[in-house]
């Protein structure tokens, strides 16, 4: 039986932000016109694929090895193996490098009804805070949550990146609860990914939640125990009765 949560974790991509489909090519061009000095004039689409390669050796954003992927890899030495292999010489910060590439490349916006959600937790005295697994840095993630939430009142945002670990390893859960000192159990978490999202929170204590409402659904269904929403007004309306 669910009972109100003190707290409540949310993923960030496809769950807080809806991320238009990427575009790699779209983002490096815009880090050649604007954050690089490039002396041997090579194309977004060489950096591209060569980008493509690194990732496939890391195992990440390839589904024969995505779900074996419990580590990551900060974005920043990514960034200087990528562009140092063409001898590209970086004219400004890494933050701002991969803060171009990133908006360039997946453009985004808040779920449907998120800030009306957030607005109505905060209210009723529910904490927030978000556990991404993401390479982009713990700056450039908040910064682009900051953005796009400008209202937001998480209490911290973990980046997969900052802390070695992915999701569904219990080393990244475990952080949140140090963090937000909480039991597993006055904790929910929100995502749409099941193995990541569903999966490792349950395995860890905390109460899942499955969020449908900005995925592409394929044949899976929500595990047992596990609760399945595809609006976050459907949320808001099991707290509201969960308060009464």
């Amino acid at each position: 039986m669910l009972k109100k949560p003190k707290m409540i974790f949310f993923d960030y991509g496809q769950t807080l932000i809806s991320e238009k489909q990427f575009n790699g090519i779209a983002g490096t061009r815009a880090v050649l016109e604007q954050c690089v000095h490039n002396p041997l004039s090579v194309t977004a689409e060489e950096i591209q694929s060569l980008a493509n390669e690194l990732n496939k050796d890391i195992g990440r954003y390839y589904p024969e090895t995505h779900h074996l992927l419990m580590l990551e890899v900060h974005n920043h030495p990514f960034q200087n193996y990528l562009y140092d292999y063409f001898r590209i010489k970086p004219i400004v910060s890494p933050l701002e490098l991969e803060t171009v590439f990133w908006d360039n490349s997946a453009p985004a916006e808040p779920t449907k009804g998120i800030v009306d959600l957030l607005m109505m937790l905060d209210k009723i005295g529910i904490r927030t805070s978000v556990i991404s697994n993401i390479g982009m840095s713990g700056v450039a993630l908040s910064n682009r949550i900051k953005k796009l939430l400008p209202d937001n009142r998480f209490e911290f945002i973990i980046a997969s990146s900052e802390y070695v670990f992915r999701k569904p390893h219990k080393r990244i859960f475990e952080i949140a609860l140090k963090k937000a000192q909480l039991k597993s159990d006055d904790v929910w978490h929100c995502g749409d990914n099941i193995l990541c999202d569903v999966e490792g929170a349950k395995a860890c204590g905390i109460t899942p939640i499955w969020y449908t409402g900005a995925i592409t659904r394929d044949s899976a269904s929500a595990p047992e125990n596990c609760l399945e929403i595809s609006d976050w007004q459907e949320l808001a309306e099991i707290i509201g009765r969960l308060c009464a």
